[in-house]
């Protein structure tokens, strides 16, 4: 599943040539992906202007102007294709690479900038399970984005905001950053990196960082900072490749050569003076990566 930073990348991929473009023509070549197309779905993009591209949490959100928002998730094996001049992009940087058979192209937008240059922008999903809904009001109040918790970007997620997130909460701590209530956005991947680089066992209750004790503010305030700085830096190790989208080839991300501990199972813990090893465990059929030896 593609996670916030892939998301933001894609973003920041598509956001070139879809804000302020005229969507000419969208077709959607089957009833249904994850689920059913809206009523009327290419009928009301068609024709109108792209004018805003945003993101909350996993999701891309497209504001049509005089028209509602279009809110796009990738699912599992979601990606946008650029075709412009002869070339074909995929933007985004994935840990798993995307598909780019034209057998899985199930939606297809047609784009004229205001300079008039014509692009297509293609939705692929082999696994079909991503999905294009309409929110007719504001974003927010739509039933997938209403119980979103906090961004894990900026500032506003800090040590005390944590606490109070996590407070009394006794599921494992990697369970709860997990929960898209608390905070929006968070995936697997992060969740272990953030976690070793703040110190931290995914095993340990999560209320236990929640505490007035200072050694439990310390720890509230070192995990806030790993959240932010690990969601940072694997965004701008996407946006380094996406300064245009038209080089945005659809290779694999950068982030990943980073990884301290994610899919790193049996090697040496790379922090410094630490003598432990990555170990792999399940947590509610997810692996968890970490090491015993410096997280606690």
């Amino acid at each position: 599943m593609p996670e916030l930073p892939e998301v933001e990348t894609v973003r920041r991929g598509l956001q070139p040539v879809l804000e302020g473009a005229r969507l000419v023509n969208v077709e959607a070549r089957r009833p249904d992906l994850r689920f059913p197309f809206p009523e009327r779905f290419s009928e009301r993009l068609a024709g109108k202007t792209v004018t805003a591209l945003g993101r909350r949490a996993k999701y891309l959100t497209m504001h049509i102007e005089n028209g509602p928002v279009l809110i796009c998730h990738l699912g599992m094996s979601g990606s946008f294709r650029v075709e412009a001049a002869g070339s074909s992009d995929i933007p985004g940087t994935f840990y798993h690479e995307r598909s780019k058979s034209t057998a899985h192209d199930h939606v297809l937008f047609d784009v004229a900038s205001t300079t008039g240059k014509r692009s297509r922008v293609i939705f692929n999903d082999p696994r079909r399970f991503g999905f294009m809904l309409f929110a007719e009001g504001p974003p927010d109040t739509h039933p997938m984005l209403a119980g979103l918790g906090i961004e894990p970007t900026g500032n506003a997620l800090d040590g005390p905001l944590l606490a109070s997130l996590l407070k009394d909460r006794r599921s494992p701590l990697k369970a709860a950053l997990l929960d898209q209530r608390l905070i929006a956005g968070l995936g697997n991947i992060y969740v272990s990196e953030a976690l070793w680089r703040a110190g931290l066992s995914p095993l340990r209750e999560a209320g236990t960082i929640a505490g007035a004790a200072k050694k439990a503010k310390e720890q509230s305030e070192r995990l806030a900072g790993a959240i932010r700085s690990v969601i940072a830096d694997a965004i701008a190790a996407g946006g380094s490749s996406l300064r245009d989208y038209v080089q945005a080839d659809g290779s694999l991300g950068y982030f990943q050569h980073s990884f301290a501990v994610y899919d790193r199972e049996g090697e040496p813990c790379p922090k410094p003076g630490c003598r432990g090893h990555i170990e792999r465990i399940v947590q509610s059929g997810r692996s968890t990566f970490y090491c015993r030896t410096c997280q606690r």
